[in-house]
């Protein structure tokens, strides 16, 4: 499984039962929002002073709640030609969803949520959707091919509210009717959205209204699963009594009928509801720390749906969706933080003995791993993060060390010139002397950045400007990797140890923290003697540490067994690590050749990430003034090409 977060049982590759007629298992149709959640827990709107992004709105939940366990799904709705749309749409296909159906609106904005949990429970919010894209759906956006090709179609609340998007719902339950497939019905009601209550109570989740319910009344017939909490059931219904209210549902509609009931789990109703509505069906509850609500019920329902199109009883599909609800309930956004199928999985098989199910160190790591934003099954890296090595060219040839950042800009073109945009490319480059090569890089379409933290040389390792590492990352972009090289060496004293496993830890954690992933090089020949053993026993020592950094960046081994063991080392602790990376150590070529091979047949090496081997001619004489800019491009590429060529040739591939 290693560098792979898909391929195992349950992932985005394995289907459910009964889809090989249908390309799509589920279409979601209705709002897609860009939530921006308040990050100060505990805080009123009003002082809230950052927030973080991602994609909102219960289809747009749904969408990717779905696809993370394992449902072809797809979103059918509008966003804006501009920024926020086009983050929705990507985001979108990062997660497995089909776009195919998610019409860009030239004229109107996608849709802003503002919001914060100010207590348990409680999450003032801020719709800020005044003529918004979503709700410009119209029925020419709904292409009955495209329907027709899933096995159901969900249709939300909030899309009732106008004639043109309610149009456009019915249109897309009609031909999902037509072609045999299944009409779902989230009444998700905002009282807000219906223009029942102020700007203010986005939070609302009742008001009484007579139009309300017409209009949900008239849905129902045509539905064969309907979604609601008690508040939203009241509402569909027209009724004051809930029990009046479904069996009133009952009689309108055969439809599986599902009541959500916040931390007491779900009943589901199968036929005539009976007198004591605890007599429903019942799944598996599971009680945890309430932290944020918002979102719940879009997990919920994507657990539902991945076991009843799935072909699970109802009570299983029930705990599946108790348990998505879970989850949701104890992280603070809304889709990010919805589990993948490996996850609930882990989490149905082990449960978990915190209370706080974010604060569970392993399944927050399973969650992790397997929502990366991308997959890299193999990487090569032109590394030009070296410091100390370039200053000390530089002061060799009388040079400035501020034409360091010059030289790093030629790296990049030199790279990007043989990348040309291929899967599988990527650069290490430092913030001291490359940031012009950071924005020159980001001109170039490579798969893969790394970012050296560490103190050049330092052992203990120290942190180059300053040891609150967390505050550094933050400003990071969100794709750039953290590479940290550490002198370490199993056998080194107590207190040295200590000291760098406590860095490392650190960095770990706060990498974890902000999102960004991470990348630990090891390097141990340079403080002890080696054996095929070395590397192995440091490995199982940070592991033990709980620290599992996404890549690992190391020598090359002497033999296959010492190869074998780091990949058994690796396995054994985190089989969702995306793997290793050959360091270079300003080997020549015909050395690093020799690596290559004796790794061919090691899976866990992904590749290798070199520097000075690719670099350090050319840059003695640029800054000699013996080769021109154009000539250390040409001399850097044609050694990076070579490189790439070597590594492809000994797996017996081509670039893509």
């Amino acid at each position: 499984m290693i560098g792979s977060t898909k391929k195992n049982p349950g992932s985005r590759e394995v289907r459910v039962k009964e889809a090989a007629d249908k390309p799509l298992d589920v279409i979601a149709v209705g709002r897609a929002s860009v939530d921006l959640y308040g990050q100060q827990i505990g805080s009123r709107l009003e002082d809230i002073a950052s927030f973080a992004k991602s994609v909102g709105g219960c289809p747009a939940n749904i969408a990717i709640g779905t696809a993370r366990l394992g449902l072809k799904s797809a979103l059918l709705t509008r966003v804006g030609d501009e920024q926020m749309g086009r983050f929705i749409r990507e985001q979108l296909v990062r997660e497995g969803v089909s776009v195919a159906a998610l019409k860009t609106d030239p004229d109107r904005l996608t849709a802003l949520v503002l919001l914060s949990v100010e207590d348990e429970g409680v999450s003032p919010m801020i719709f800020v959707r005044t003529d918004c894209a979503d709700m410009a759906l119209e029925p020419d956006d709904v292409d009955e091919a495209f329907v027709a090709s899933a096995r159901a179609v969900v249709v939300t609340g909030t899309h009732f509210s106008r004639e043109n998007t309610a149009a456009a719902q019915r249109k897309a339950m009609r031909v999902m009717k037509q072609s045999g497939g299944k009409v779902v019905f989230d009444i998700d009601y905002r009282p807000n959205l219906w223009g029942l209550a102020g700007h203010a109570e986005g939070f609302g989740r009742y008001v009484k209204s007579d139009r309300v319910s017409a209009e949900m009344k008239a849905v129902l017939p045509k539905c064969d699963l309907i979604v609601g909490t008690e508040e939203e059931v009241l509402i569909a219904s027209g009724e004051s009594d809930l029990l009046a209210a479904l069996k009133t549902i009952r009689t309108l509609t055969p439809a599986t009928i599902v009541l959500k009931r916040g931390a007491m789990g779900c009943i589901v109703y199968d036929g005539p509801i009976p007198d004591d509505l605890e007599a429903g069906i019942v799944g598996k509850g599971f009680p945890i720390e309430v932290y944020n609500v918002l979102g719940a019920g879009d997990a919920f329902m994507s657990g539902f749906l991945r076991g009843w199109l799935g072909g699970e009883s109802l009570e299983t599909a029930a705990t599946w969706a108790n348990a998505c609800g879970a989850f949701a309930v104890s992280r603070l956004l809304c889709s990010p933080e919805y589990p993948t199928f490996e996850e609930l999985t882990f989490f149905l098989d082990h449960g978990s003995r915190h209370h706080a199910l974010r604060k569970d160190e392993a399944i927050a790591h399973i969650h992790w791993a397997t929502t990366r934003r991308r997959e890299i099954p193999s990487l090569m890296a032109f590394a030009i993060d070296h410091r100390v090595q370039l200053e000390a060219v530089a002061e060799k040839a009388g040079a400035d060390f501020s034409r360091i950042d010059a030289f790093k800009v030629l790296a990049v073109k030199a790279a990007a010139k043989v990348a040309e945009g291929r899967a599988g490319y990527g650069m290490l480059i430092d913030e001291r002397y490359g940031r012009e090569a950071l924005f020159e890089f980001a001109r170039h379409s490579f798969a893969w950045l790394g970012r050296p933290v560490e103190l050049p040389g330092s052992r203990p390792l120290r942190f180059e400007f300053s040891q609150d590492i967390g505050s550094q990352l933050v400003e990071w972009p969100v794709t750039h990797c953290i590479k940290c090289l550490c002198f370490y060496h199993p056998d080194d004293p107590p207190a040295l140890k200590q000291e760098q496993q406590e860095k490392l830890r650190a960095l770990f954690d706060a990498a974890r923290k902000v999102g960004r992933e991470l990348l630990v090089e090891i390097i141990a020949s340079k403080n002890g003697a080696v054996d095929g053993r070395t590397v192995p026993r440091a490995l199982e020592e940070l592991y033990a540490l709980g620290i599992k950094p996404d890549w690992w960046k190391l020598e090359p081994q002497r033999s296959a067994a010492a190869w074998k063991a780091i990949e058994a080392t690796i396995t054994g602790n985190d089989p969702w690590c995306r793997g290793v990376v050959l360091l270079g150590l300003e080997a020549p070529q015909d050395e690093l050749e020799l690596a290559f091979a004796a790794t061919a047949d090691v899976p866990v090496v992904k590749g290798f990430a070199v520097g000075r081997t690719l670099f350090i001619d050319a840059a003695e004489k640029w800054f000699a003034g013996a080769l021109s800019d154009e000539e250390a491009i040409g001399d850097m590429a044609a050694r990076f090409d070579a490189l790439t060529r070597a590594w492809l040739a000994a797996r017996g591939r081509k670039a893509a």
